[in-house]
Formats: C-alpha cells, structure tokens, sequence
C-alpha cells in the first residue's frame, strides 16, 4: 500500500465512519477500484484507522465523558453484543469482508429503509430525551450487531436503534458516536494484536497518517452530519445509498469483477 492509497482510504473512512452509509463498505470498494491486494497488514490497516476517527469523538465531546460513572455503565452495556457476537462470528464476518456483492446488496436495502425512517419516528423529534435506562442501551447495542454485515454502517444501525428507544434524531447519533469509541477501539485493538509483530517500520507510518487524516476528516464529518440529520432527517443518505447499491449491483451483472482479491 503506497501513501497516496492509504490517504485516499483514511479520508473515505473518517467521512463514512460516522455517516448512515457504512464506512466498511465504502472501504471496500474504494480499495477494490484502486486495485489494493487484501494483503494482512491492508485488512489491518482499514480497522485500525478507525482510532483516528474515536479520537475526533473524544476531542469534540469530550465534556461528556467527564460526567458520570453511569455514562460509562450504560456504553459498556451496549458494547457487550458486539463483544460476543463478534467473537463468536469472527470467522463467518471475515469471510463477507471484501465481499462487493453483500456491501451493494445491504446499501441498496438500507437505503430502501432509509426513505421510511423519518416517517416511522417522527414523534421522536418532539420529546428531549437525554437519558436512557441500562435496558434501551443493551437494546441499541443489539441494533449495533447487525452492522457487522458489510455495507449495513454501525451509525445507521444503532442511531436507528436509538430511535426506537425514543431518542430524538441529535441524541440517537451521539449516542451511536460514543458508543463507537469502545467498538472501535476493541476492534482496532484485536487486529493489531494479531498481526503486530508482522508490522514493519515503514507500515507505522502509513498508520499514523491515515490516522491523523481520518481524525482531520471524521471531525468535519460529525458536525456536517448532525446539521443534516437534524435538519432534513435521513432521506437524502437514503437515496445515496440505493444510488451506490444499484451501481454495484449492475456493474456485478455486467460482469466486473469489483471483489477484491487476497
């Protein structure tokens, strides 16, 4: 992986990482339209840029993780079905990884559901809610799980599912921020300790840049996004997303090969 690729990646992932369009799978296909082999330490390096994105949460909110113990309680409640679904799953979620074909399905399907969100929640809007029980934060990490399918994006998943527990628009995305600090720090984390003694001193380079330009890009990304959601809710994100799926979909008919190999 030259500089110049993992820039280009760093700045899809601090873009999508936080937006209702999944970074996963727009990680995937840019990597597949550069050409990028799925070698160990690019499948590593694609994860572990997420770090620069949980520090742009931390720099933006960081009032909010000086308030209480139950902030954290409540996050850690919400974490644990990522946690066990995701080592139980571990081999079944690698092997959709890379995977174009789920990435354009889950966008096109997601973005169908997207054009009828604002309709299903629009009393929730109405009501601030700041505070949320111990049993609507495991149920928002439940929301999280289904993310784990590429193209499905962990924002979408659990700001929905903060929607359900009655969240407004701006309080079910930040939580769905918090709660990707300690996802993405455990998943970031999990895949270095695999692979690190593998890492050469070259490759600590390319991770503090695409780092530092995910943190950069994922700071304007979260404040452009609120503005948006709050403002004109999620159809627009839905119609991108039925847009892109479409696209990927009839390329693959067509017969490009768009998976990425490795």
């Amino acid at each position: 992986m030259s500089y110049f690729e993992a820039i280009i990646i760093a700045i899809v992932q601090g873009i999508t990482e936080f937006l209702p369009i999944s970074s996963t799978g727009h990680m995937i296909i840019t990597q597949s339209i550069l050409g990028i082999e799925s070698t160990p330490f690019v499948k590593t390096f694609t994860v572990s840029i997420q770090f620069g994105s949980i520090l742009s949460v931390l720099i933006l909110y960081w009032k909010r993780f000086f308030r209480s113990l139950d902030f954290y309680y409540k996050l850690f409640v919400a974490f644990i079905p990522a946690v066990v679904l995701g080592l139980l799953l571990k081999n079944f979620i690698e092997s959709l990884l890379g995977n174009v074909l789920v990435v354009g399905i889950s966008l096109l399907a997601g973005g169908g559901i997207f054009l009828f969100v604002d309709k299903w929640f629009k009393n929730t809007g109405d009501e601030e809610k700041q505070n949320i029980s111990f049993f609507s934060a495991f149920k928002i990490g439940l929301f999280q799980t289904i993310s784990m399918i590429p193209g499905v994006s962990r924002s979408a998943a659990t700001i929905i599912g903060g929607l359900t527990q009655k969240l407004n628009r701006k309080n079910a995305a930040e939580f769905s921020f918090f709660l990707a600090v300690p996802t993405m720090f455990a998943a970031t984390a999990l895949e270095l300790s695999g692979i690190y003694k593998d890492i050469k001193y070259d490759d600590l380079y390319i991770l503090a840049i695409g780092n530092l330009v995910a943190f950069v890009v994922a700071m304007f990304a979260i404040k452009f996004f609120i503005a948006i959601l709050v403002k004109y809710g999620f159809k627009a994100f839905g119609y991108y997303r039925i847009i892109v799926g479409a696209i990927i979909l009839i390329l693959l008919a067509l017969g490009y090969n768009l998976n990425i190999t490795g």
